[in-house]
């Protein structure tokens, strides 16, 4: 009965977020429609903000799903691509849930937020892997997350200013082309201008000491090591 009465007052605030003009909705309105009492309401989520929490996690789901079983190309320059269309596709077919999701009042980051942050770092390490980014993944993460965030809230919040799609496309290739390396790397000739494969092969070596588990270094020298090259990186 637990169980059931959750998911019952989680559905119903799904609708009434999707359904609402402006996305915001009340417990009260929740506990009407899901016919229970308030005290249930908050023996399940605690507040307001962890019902809210609960239903982006719970949206969100359907869009984590997919990236969890995309399975990985052996391009992950391409993956980065498309993981940034997809980003975008995501809110615009779900516009209340994404206001929601970033929305300043959201004091605790759901869950599903965090998941995608991580996927893709996951992408960005194994591109650095490749030699094909010139910053170390977690940088490179957080300079794209925010980017991609912010095309996609305004498409999706200001959609009189923000028409065209083509805005974020435009904006994803302006920011690759900054982190990503055009190409993987060759074998440099002895002419060929340091500065900028210098901080590429320092993030490479860093994504691989990750992957191999620090490559026989211990867990104080791994450490050592990745600040090292990130800093080298990310100069």
């Amino acid at each position: 009965m637990s169980t059931s009465t959750r998911t019952r007052i989680l559905e119903v605030a799904a609708t009434l977020v999707r359904e609402s003009p402006d996305g915001d909705i009340s417990t009260r309105a929740v506990c009407e429609a899901a016919q229970v009492g308030a005290p249930a309401l908050y023996r399940h989520f605690g507040d307001k903000e962890g019902l809210l929490s609960a239903v982006v996690d719970h949206g969100f789901e359907k869009y984590l799903a997919t990236k969890r079983e995309r399975g990985e190309t052996t391009d992950a320059v391409e993956d980065l691509r498309r993981g940034w269309d997809s980003h975008v596709a995501f809110a615009l077919d779900n516009r209340n849930l994404y206001r929601l999701m970033n929305s300043p009042a959201m004091r605790t980051p759901p869950a599903a937020a965090l998941e995608s942050h991580q996927i893709l770092t996951g992408d960005l390490e194994r591109a650095a892997a490749q030699g094909r980014i010139r910053l170390a993944p977690e940088l490179a993460a957080q300079m794209i997350m925010s980017a991609n965030v912010g095309v996609a809230l305004m498409l999706v919040s200001r959609p009189a200013t923000f028409d065209d799609i083509e805005v974020s496309r435009r904006v994803r290739d302006a920011l690759y082309a900054t982190v990503l390396t055009s190409e993987p790397p060759r074998e440099q000739s002895p002419s060929a201008p340091a500065d900028a494969e210098v901080p590429t092969a320092a993030a490479r070596l860093s994504a691989l000491l990750r992957k191999e588990h620090g490559a026989g270094l211990s867990t104080a020298e791994a450490a050592l090591m990745k600040e090292w090259l990130d800093r080298v990186a990310n100069a």
